[in-house]
């Protein structure tokens, strides 16, 4: 099926929209009618900027206020429509969106409204126009998409049909089921946008909450099963209003939008991708390292129980393992504020599949650097620049990365109170990135997303949202701060472990810094958990916060920061816990704003290294 994508939905001028819809793949657009106004170019201009970039103009919209409207009011609408009828000649576009009336003037008269509609179709009908109407959530006297259909049913005028909303539909509750009993021809255009589930007036909900398929809470899958049922054969078009999204850069969001729909033509079975291949956990997460700072790192992993492992044949890379838990450390990749996380490597079935998928909903293949007889890993760029890696870690697999380590000696150990792998990666998203980060995770690597949340963070709320795979070895942790875009950076690597309390006890005896728990949290603790005293003394005499949900409990504590950004936890997961202790997050933003700012008084007394940036660069680190 063509796709199409509304103006609306880009940020820039209507030559950036239009340039950036055709290069993500787009057939079509909706013209939103303020872009061409405030655009240079004329009418005929603008068709033929479309016809060079290969786009039809597929509806021009919107008419307002239109139906049901006394008579003199009436005769005006029929001017301006005789107005924008000239315009869409020049443009080449056959297909007008009028909404429903929101005017105080409007008359709640069906009969009327459907005669003013009939009249308006008979003059396009003149240019070959046909009129899309369609109810608005918040419209006087028409609201519900069966109510539009009924009013342009009794129009009785070839040039007259509906326009179906998924927004205006679903936002009110309404069952979609009864779309399929409207004929496929008189189903002129299909909007879709998704939201998240919200309680608020359905107006602000709809101009700045909207946000592209696969990103909120409605089933478009199932809505668009509906609408297909009932032999709708035109464009899926895209109309999402979004303040971030018209803040971004218009070339991103609509490569994420092409992505959306990718993914809703997937689940509504309407169009094949390769399949998201089964993951089985990570091979490695890779850190960047300044020079100066690559001995912080390596002391802090060591006090962990890893034991460097290898160094790479050719690069400035090492590799260390604890167990089967594996870490990269390179130091060709410093980055301004101190060690990040670069790249992350899943453990897929079948890396040559999840690549295929990944280049299919358009993510960026990244160039490599490859030697002799070294693993041809396929490596794609994440939205926030992260690389992510497909592998195979098997030891007998002649493609296998590790082959491309000297061994430098054995592994960390392996016992019962040691960790057992990588339990969950922490990535704080630029401000305008976060939703396109959860669709780029749910739709290349296959994962699910979970419910979001807001934390109160030092410097306001944070919004966080998980993604997993199913049986739960891969999990990613995305936030963002609500108000703001000053980069949020902060990245951190959550390890799993069988015995949290052992693994405190050992980690702070080797002389791991921790994060010092003030012991206001763990009088509240006690008051609110009903833990026996004396395990509540344990955990305040290691650090190691307490959470539980109705799978089970959850216990973890975090190491001190190395730089300004990045730092690393260790969790235990009992039962069928499914979280990630984000009822302590606050506590633990609190403590590590004390760090920063302690670290850099330090610094200006002439003690441990620190900067003021770092005590002032507290709006970067949001992470669960």
């Amino acid at each position: 099926m063509r796709r199409s994508i509304a103006t609306v939905c880009l940020s820039g001028t209507l030559e950036d929209k239009l340039t950036a819809a055709a290069a993500a793949g787009f057939d079509a657009v909706e013209l939103f009618e303020p872009d061409l106004i405030a655009a240079p170019l004329a009418p005929a201009e603008v068709r033929r900027r479309c016809e060079a970039l290969g786009l039809e103009i597929a509806l021009y919209q919107p008419l307002r206020d239109f139906e049901a409207m006394p008579d003199e009011l009436f005769a005006a609408n029929l001017r301006r429509a005789e107005a924008k009828f000239a315009v869409m000649d020049e443009l080449g576009a056959n297909r007008m969106l009028v909404c429903s009336n929101v005017s105080p003037h409007a008359i709640d008269d069906d009969a009327l409204a459907a005669a003013q509609l009939r009249g308006l179709a008979e003059r396009a009908a003149a240019h070959d126009i046909r009129i899309a109407y369609e109810a608005l959530a918040w419209g006087r006297h028409v609201r519900d998409y069966d109510h539009a259909w009924r009013i342009a049913a009794g129009g009785d005028h070839p040039h007259l049909g509906t326009c179906l909303d998924s927004f205006h539909i679903l936002s009110r509750g309404a069952d979609p089921a009864g779309i399929r009993d409207i004929p496929a021809e008189k189903i002129f255009f299909l909007q879709l946008a998704d939201a998240p589930h919200l309680v608020m007036d359905v107006l602000q909900w709809s101009r700045h909450y909207r946000c592209f398929p696969g990103q909120g809470g409605f089933d478009l899958p199932a809505f668009l099963g509906h609408v297909l049922a009932a032999g709708y054969e035109g464009p899926l078009s895209l109309e999402v209003f979004n303040d971030v999204f018209r803040q971004a850069d218009p070339g991103r969001m609509a490569v994420d939008a092409m992505r959306s729909l990718l993914l809703l033509e997937e689940a509504a079975q309407v169009a094949a991708l390769p399949a998201a291949s089964p993951l089985r956990g990570y091979s490695f997460v890779e850190l960047g390292v300044a020079p100066a700072g690559a001995s912080g790192v390596e002391r802090l992993l060591i006090a962990m129980g890893f034991r460097h492992a290898g160094q790479h044949r050719t690069k400035a890379v090492q590799l260390w393992r604890h167990g089967q838990t594996r870490i990269l450390v390179n130091h060709e990749q410093p980055t301004r504020a101190g060690p990040r996380v670069v790249a992350i490597a899943v453990e897929s079935a079948d890396p040559v599949a999840s690549a295929q998928r990944a280049e299919r909903l358009l993510a960026p293949v990244l160039p490599r650097d490859r030697g002799p007889d070294e693993a041809d890993l396929s490596a794609i760029a994440a939205p926030d620049g992260t690389s992510v890696f497909f592998c195979r870690t098997d030891a007998t697999d002649a493609d296998s990365w590790v082959a491309d380590f000297l061994t430098a000696g054995p592994p960390g150990p392996d016992a019962g109170s040691e960790l057992t792998g990588i339990d969950h990666v922490a990535m704080s998203q630029p401000f305008d990135y976060f939703d396109e980060a959860a669709l780029f995770y749910r739709s290349v690597l296959g994962l699910q997303l979970e419910d979001g949340a807001e934390l109160a963070a030092p410097e306001g709320l944070v919004r966080s949202r998980a993604a997993r795979s199913t049986d739960g070895r891969v999990r990613f942790a995305l936030s963002v701060p609500l108000v703001g875009s000053g980069g949020s950076e902060l990245q951190h690597v959550a390890f799993a472990c069988n015995d949290v309390l052992a693994k405190a006890s050992a980690m702070r005896d080797r002389g791991a810094p921790l994060l010092t728990i003030p012991d206001n949290y763990y009088e509240d603790l006690a008051a609110r958990s009903g833990l026996e005293p004396a395990a509540i003394e344990r955990l305040r005499e290691l650090g190691v916060l307490y959470d539980a949900d109705d799978g089970g409990e959850f216990l973890h504590f975090y190491t001190t920061m190395e730089g300004s950004s990045m730092f690393f936890e260790v969790v235990e997961r009992g039962g069928d816990y499914g979280g990630y202790g984000a009822a302590n997050s606050p506590v633990r933003m609190a403590a590590q704003r004390r760090e920063l700012i302690s670290r850099s008084e330090e610094s200006a007394r002439g003690g441990r290294p620190g900067s003021l940036d770092q005590a002032q660069g507290v709006t970067r680190w949001r992470s669960w």
